[in-house]
């Protein structure tokens, strides 16, 4: 068992935490709180840039739905006739320094999110550890909108408008923070944000704006040909998932039809060919972020799912009438 499945039965399952964990999510807390307090009392410097900043995160360790999000934004702004850029961290690259990406850039280098924004975004990217060292660079290029991918607790960079997105599925699973949880911060830091976006899971009568992702082709990594995903409906396939939650991705795929087998990988693992070859000659799908790190050694069975978002009737007029009134209000105070 890897440490993310163990950890995933403790934090979304009925596996109890260790008692040794318990201590380390108060350090965790009270490291989190004082943190945050410094930044909001101005004890931290937290870099303002020239142009406004949209922050796209979570309050739970792993995926969310964050990053399609992020693009689904980086076109409503580039249709507004604005040029947005994308800055995260890298995750998974070795890239220290914060630096421009390409879409011919390696994910061992500059992270496998990374290399995908670059490729769906059509937006320029940047990456660093330095927030605001990497926006600046974005700016630089003439980017006058930031979109910062998983930026919530990056409080050196400030924010104009924050979108926090939750699993609707799995939630906050155990509510304790990590490491005996999932949680980076309490739900309670919800109340702060300009936005609550919930991926999936039931729609509620809540404030709470709601999404889900949707697939409805699989793209041939050796050809670039695209398939209906449904053709694929009926029969068995090996699939593929190294992202925070593989069985939102397998839950997809069996919910047009087909067989999957599953075959969930650590969150941004690095995929190498006994990864994805299997004896046998049935189909292989994978995610679009997995897609990246193996094109190379992709045979003609090798598929991807991309996805896109979609949000439930209205919602999406909302999030966008948010975020336009947040631009709206930095360029007046500028």
């Amino acid at each position: 068992m890897s440490a993310q499945s163990w950890f995933n039965r403790i934090w979304y399952g009925a596996m109890p935490p260790p008692w040794w964990l318990k201590p380390l999510s108060t350090l965790y807390g009270t490291v989190s709180a004082v943190r945050r307090f410094a930044y909001g009392r101005k004890l931290a410097r937290s870099t303002r840039l020239t142009c406004p900043v949209i922050v796209v995160g979570n309050l739970t360790a792993g995926g969310t739905g964050k990053t399609p999000l992020v693009c689904w934004l980086a076109e409503h702004l580039t249709e507004r006739g604005f040029r947005p850029g994308v800055v995260t961290r890298g995750y998974g690259g070795s890239s220290r320094a914060a630096r421009l990406v390409l879409s011919t850039d390696v994910p061992d280098v500059v992270g496998d999110e990374a290399v995908l924004l670059a490729r769906r975004a059509r937006a320029p990217i940047a990456i660093g550890r330095d927030r605001p060292a990497a926006a600046q660079l974005l700016i630089n290029a003439g980017c006058d909108v930031i979109l910062s991918d998983d930026g919530l607790q990056h409080y050196a960079l400030a924010r104009d408008c924050e979108i926090i997105v939750v699993d609707g599925d799995r939630r906050f699973g155990n509510g304790r923070l990590l490491p005996a949880g999932p949680l980076r911060e309490a739900p309670k830091r919800l109340k702060g944000a300009d936005a609550v976006v919930i991926n999936g899971g039931a729609v509620q009568g809540d404030e709470a704006l709601h999404m889900r992702l949707l697939a409805t082709g699989a793209v041939a990594m050796k050809y670039g040909t695209i398939k209906p995903l449904r053709e694929f409906s009926g029969q068995p396939v090996h699939a593929i998932a190294a992202i925070g939650n593989p069985q939102r991705f397998f839950a997809m795929l069996r919910a047009v039809g087909i067989d999957i087998i599953e075959h969930p990988l650590p969150d941004h693992a690095r995929l190498k060919l006994e990864d994805i070859s299997f004896p046998d000659d049935l189909a292989v799908l994978m995610t679009e972020k997995d897609a990246v790190k193996c094109r190379e050694i992709a045979g003609p069975h090798h598929w991807y799912v991309p996805v896109s978002v979609a949000f439930a009737a209205g919602d999406g007029e909302r999030l966008r009438d948010i975020v336009n009134r947040s631009v709206a209000s930095r360029a007046a105070g500028a």
